[in-house]
């Protein structure tokens, strides 16, 4: 559908451009149509918070006008304001945002905070012990409970033999596949700075503007390009979080505009029930050193049971926790091995 230019009327107030944009988008089907326009205000004029607001009764800047104008036809024409300025705020943080990323929504704050909380119990300090126990037949680590008595037996026949463990504990290792914007990672990485925060994507693109987002936040996040867990294989994991994508490919073409015009398909699509990415990430735990003590799913509606069988199907993780998101329903499901 083709959507006419905005052009400003004359107005003489940042507050009467304000309205008047945000009826027009309005009447353009947008979904909040005053939260776009403030923030494009925002964008435009170099505005933020307060200073926001005082300005609201100061004239209109004839030299934002074009930009202003523009900004307003993309919007109306379904664009993602956050796209069109370039950046979306994350746990307290702003974070840049390209076509080639997912918008970090705010639900996904609610699966850092679970990751952090939980990783803070189960290492107090920050320190992982070493793994790769014991091996199982075929060449698999042996995990969760079983992998710890068997390294904790391994020391303990060291230290009765009087030889030394030169295994020295290793900083926590968090990693987070379908990276996107670095919005996991990066936030991860500044909350827990004692952790090592590892992240992949499939997309380049995606990896390009993660790595902007560590080093805009002063962040070390080791960006590594692959499918899923392939990028990591060998590396000795503890944490492993995801927002992977969970759409059905069916449901894809009645999405919103705004998600289903401008987000990138291979961060929505899930597969046929938009589990896909669940199950193979379950089948490829074995590339691992030892299965993760800590597993984190973000997922879509009406999914939480099914995700929370195949982590039990898997048989590594003791507990199995699901998180509502703020309205209500099941968006997380954590795997902790205790």
């Amino acid at each position: 559908m083709k959507h006419d230019s905005y052009v400003m009327p004359d107005v003489q107030s940042i507050r009467e451009a304000f309205a008047e944009a945000s009826s027009f988008l309005d009447k353009s089907g947008c979904n909040e149509p005053q939260r776009s326009s403030q923030l494009l205000l925002e964008h435009v004029l170099g505005l933020s918070g307060a200073a926001y607001y005082m300005a609201l009764a100061d004239p209109f800047p004839p030299a934002a006008r074009a930009a202003w104008e523009a900004g307003v036809t993309r919007r109306a024409a379904g664009e993602p304001v956050q796209y069109i300025i370039g950046e979306q705020e994350f746990y307290g943080r702003v974070f840049e945002v390209t076509p080639d990323v997912l918008i970090p929504r705010p639900e996904t704050e609610l699966l850092v905070e679970a990751v952090l909380k939980y990783g803070a119990e189960l290492w107090p300090d920050g320190l992982a012990a070493p793994l790769g126990g014991a091996a199982r037949e075929g060449g698999c680590a042996a995990s969760g409970a079983a992998q710890r008595r068997d390294e904790a037996g391994g020391m303990a026949a060291r230290r009765m033999n009087g030889a030394a463990d030169t295994r020295a504990p290793r900083p926590l290792t968090a990693v987070d596949i379908g990276a996107g914007s670095g919005a996991i990672s990066v936030t991860l990485a500044a909350e827990a700075p004692a952790w090592r925060v590892c992240a992949g994507d499939i997309s380049p693109g995606a990896l390009a503007v993660a790595g902007r987002n560590a080093q805009r936040h002063g962040t070390a996040v080791d960006l590594r390009l692959g499918d899923l867990l392939e990028p990591f294989a060998g590396m000795e994991t503890d944490i492993l979080v995801s927002n992977p994508p969970y759409i059905p490919g069916g449901d894809i073409a009645g999405l919103q505009r705004e998600v289903r015009d401008h987000e990138p398909r291979t961060a929505l699509d899930g597969g046929d029930d938009g589990l896909d990415p669940y199950r193979r990430m379950m089948e490829q735990l074995p590339l691992l050193p030892a299965p993760p003590r800590l597993v984190g799913f973000e997922l879509g509606q009406g999914q939480a049971e099914q995700v929370a069988e195949l982590l039990r199907a898997a048989g590594h993780w003791s507990e199995i926790v699901t998180i509502d998101d703020l309205a209500g329903i099941p968006r997380h499901v954590l795997g902790i091995a205790r």
